[in-house]
């Protein structure tokens, strides 16, 4: 493991956003403490007085190095390759690098967003939307997302048995989490085959199968 200051990760199980977090920890080889933030319980526990102080968006994640605290869950990604950057989650090429980002901002950006528990619960209970409906909403998202980033990885001479190259990085940390969330709402995963072996790969790396929802803290409470 690589030293450093204390980390610690204020995490929801079920947070994609988290999700990917840990998962980039862990493929640096971190150690850090989890201090879960339950998004439903008690009306949230995001929106307590001591999380806003934390966090004034109210949301999850959020790291704390040390006395510093690093929101948002791309920023804390980002802090962490620079801050540990062995083993890369970037490529090393400047042209390579802006494709993986393009690629995990493809999820982080404008898919995960829309099936965000935020917008979910806005559209219940401000809207009166109906669960059915919400559902149909969330796939429909996901499906244009995924059929892009599927288009993408494709025609991209460089994929590997990752999304890019032989060695799982950003984009991979940014896309299982929100395969996850496709499974989880009954998206047909039929038509994104590298996806589909991509996201089978990741999970049978011990980084990724740590930091699934279902062996954190907290899980189906």
């Amino acid at each position: 493991m690589n030293t450093t200051a204390e980390l610690v990760l204020h995490d929801y199980w079920r947070s994609s956003a988290c999700y990917r977090v840990r998962i980039a920890l862990n493929l640096k080889g971190l150690e850090y403490q989890i201090r879960p933030v339950h998004l439903i319980n008690n009306g949230g526990e995001q929106h307590s007085a001591e999380h806003h102080a934390l966090n004034p968006q109210e949301s999850v994640p959020v790291l704390m190095v040390g006395r510093r605290t690093v929101r948002q869950s791309m920023a804390i990604i980002e802090y962490l390759e620079e801050s540990h950057p062995k083993p890369q989650l970037l490529p090393p090429g400047l042209r390579e690098r802006a494709h993986v980002r393009s690629l995990a901002q493809l999820i982080a950006c404008d898919v995960h967003p829309l099936n965000n528990l935020r917008v979910m619960q806005y559209l219940e209970n401000e809207l009166g939307v109906a669960a059915p409906a919400r559902e149909t909403w969330m796939r429909h998202w996901m499906a244009l997302g995924l059929r892009a980033f599927e288009e993408i990885l494709a025609a991209d001479d460089a994929r590997g048995v990752f999304c890019h190259g032989d060695t799982p990085g950003l984009a991979d940390a940014c896309l299982i989490p929100q395969v996850y969330n496709a499974q989880r709402f009954n998206l047909d995963l039929t038509p994104y085959p590298n996806i589909r072996a991509i996201n089978e790969r990741c999970l049978a790396l011990p980084a990724f199968d740590a930091a699934r929802p279902e062996k954190q803290p907290g899980a189906s409470a």
